[in-house]
């Protein structure tokens, strides 16, 4: 064994090492960043007078978590305006409006979000409720899942939104019996409104962006993939904030940007993308991903599906969902980012959507080889039976959020119906994916969901959130523990190319996590009572609970 002292050395715990051919050690020897043994007792031969011991006391020690689609900087800046995520009714959501905007009485516009659909009957709340707590001042609520919005009269009225406006292409605007505009706007209308806000300011985005860093850091996760790189709607390019924090050495996080696609545009973008590409490569950030959302969401009715979506008597209507980018020029454009080296990322929710990005890998594999760019496809809501073997096939990832794959109001009262029996069983497939041999990886797409990786772990493995109650959700699609925690290690690390991360093993960097207890002694259902008591980058804590 390599006799110089260690600076680190963690002990006396079990080890997941998330390396196949050892998957258990107790001690792990940590020297200038990165690991250089892992075993047993005989690695605590290189303790030496300046080394740090860490008793482990029987702790699980992890590689540290990654979370492959999220919005760091977009979270943050809600923690710090009218943040409603803990709601649940939609008289708790309208009381925290009233008590946010009564408590800041000079802002000009009341901003914010984190609404939830289900509190409100049909998903959708209306302009009358605002107007009841905030009359004079115009208000933009983003809901939970940032696909639509929740406005009041003054800002339709300040925006010139009314019932003669049309729809935008990528959009829909929701109007009462009357053709008058409810305040409820989905998907590209909200811009509608967006670009009348505030815009947020680089200090606004650095703050945010640190602030997200720690809750992100104490939830065990030392690396991720922002999802949206660049302006869109109401969400400001959170590009400077990452420069500017791995510049000065405050980004201690590993993060890769996904570049956005403007879907109003097409190839003529790829030039501009090459451009911040070079541009966005500083430190420990760098921009080589190429995000496409190629649909909507199902609670609105916008993911894109195969066959129509049903209405409230379960009869087929005229819509289908929204591909935001047509299909054949979709595989065009992925071909070209592909042969330039960037990373698809796609946002594909529907299964019509998911089948769209597959068949756009499928062009890029065979105008361009098997490269390495690894492209995913997060969300993964509907997936048709015939296209879960061809991620195998195509080298394609499977980026899953598993917090949404459980019963909960918005699955029960505003997506079960809309999409009928048989196809709503085809949900949230992680089960079948990883069977049919795919890479898998995971995410939170926080804020929409909760940033907690343990959370996610929690459900992947039993389709119940944490704290929630029975029946578990098309429970055959449930993996195991440790198929669950190799997506938010190895998986997401494979994915954000962060290929000396994700495993501990010796030459490996020392990202790692520390738990408080070893979920494997304990039942499934406690899984989610698990949490992250140290948080270590490269051998430097840098979250201790």
């Amino acid at each position: 064994m390599h006799r110089t002292p260690a600076d680190l050395v963690l002990t006396g715990g079990p080890v997941l090492t998330m390396d196949a051919a050892r998957s258990r050690a107790t001690t792990v020897a940590v020297t200038d960043g990165r690991i250089t043994a892992v075993g047993h007792d005989e690695v605590r031969e290189l303790t030496g007078p300046r080394t740090e011991v860490v008793d482990l006391a029987g702790r699980l020690l992890l590689p540290g978590f990654q979370d492959a689609h999220v919005h760091p900087v977009t979270a943050g800046l809600e923690l710090a305006q009218c943040d409603l995520t803990g709601t649940h009714t939609a008289t708790e959501t309208v009381a925290a409006v009233r008590a946010y905007a009564d408590t800041h009485p000079d802002q000009e516009w009341i901003t914010g979000g984190g609404w939830s659909m289900d509190a409100f009957e049909g998903g959708a709340p209306t302009r009358d409720r605002l107007d009841t707590v905030v009359p004079d001042r115009p208000v933009y609520l983003v809901n939970r899942d940032h696909h639509g919005a929740w406005v009041n009269t003054r800002a339709l009225t300040l925006a010139g939104i009314t019932r003669d406006t049309p729809d935008p292409a990528d959009g829909r605007i929701e109007r009462d019996d009357r053709g008058e505009p409810t305040g409820l706007l989905q998907e590209g209308a909200m811009d509608l409104v967006a670009r009348h806000t505030p815009r947020s300011t680089r200090a606004d985005r650095l703050a945010a962006l640190l602030r997200a860093q720690r809750l992100l850091h104490a939830h065990g996760i030392t690396a991720w993939q922002d999802a949206i790189v660049g302006g869109f709607g109401s969400m400001d390019d959170p590009a400077d904030a990452y420069l500017s924090a791995a510049r000065d050495g405050s980004l201690t996080a590993r993060v890769v940007g996904a570049l956005w696609w403007d879907r109003e545009r097409g190839a003529e973008q790829i030039p501009e993308l090459v451009a911040r590409r070079k541009e966005l490569n500083v430190g420990r950030f760098r921009a080589g991903s190429v995000k496409i959302m190629q649909d909507g969401v199902a609670e609105t009715g916008t993911a894109a599906l195969l066959a129509p979506y049903l209405d409230g008597c379960g009869c087929a209507t005229a819509n289908r969902g929204t591909s935001f980018v047509d299909p054949v020029e979709l595989r065009r454009h992925v071909t070209e980012l592909d042969a330039l080296g960037f990373q698809p990322h796609f946002h594909a929710l529907g299964d019509r959507a998911v089948r769209e990005a597959l068949d756009a890998v499928e062009a890029a594999r065979a105008a361009n080889g098997r490269t390495d760019t690894r492209p995913h496809l997060a969300h993964l809501q509907i997936v048709h039976p015939d296209d879960i073997p061809r991620f195998r096939e195509l080298g394609a990832t499977a980026n899953i959020q598993p917090l949404w794959a459980a019963h909960e109001p918005q699955m029960d009262e505003l997506t079960i119906p809309f999409l009928g029996d048989e196809r709503a069983a085809l949900q949230y497939p992680f089960g079948a994916l990883l069977r049919s041999g795919a890479t898998v990886a995971a995410g939170s797409d926080w804020p929409v969901s909760s940033a907690d990786p343990l959370h996610g772990i929690h459900t992947a493995v039993n389709r119940i959130t944490p704290g929630g109650a029975g029946p578990a959700f098309l429970p055959e699609q449930r993996i195991s523990l440790t198929a669950a925690i190799a997506a938010y290690t190895a998986g997401s690390a494979y994915v954000n190319h962060l290929d000396d991360t994700g495993s501990i093993r010796p030459g490996a960097l020392a990202d790692l996590v520390v738990l408080d207890r070893d979920p494997y002694a304990g039942q499934p259902e406690e899984i989610g009572g698990t949490r992250v008591l140290q948080t270590y980058v490269e051998g430097r804590r840098v979250h201790e609970a």
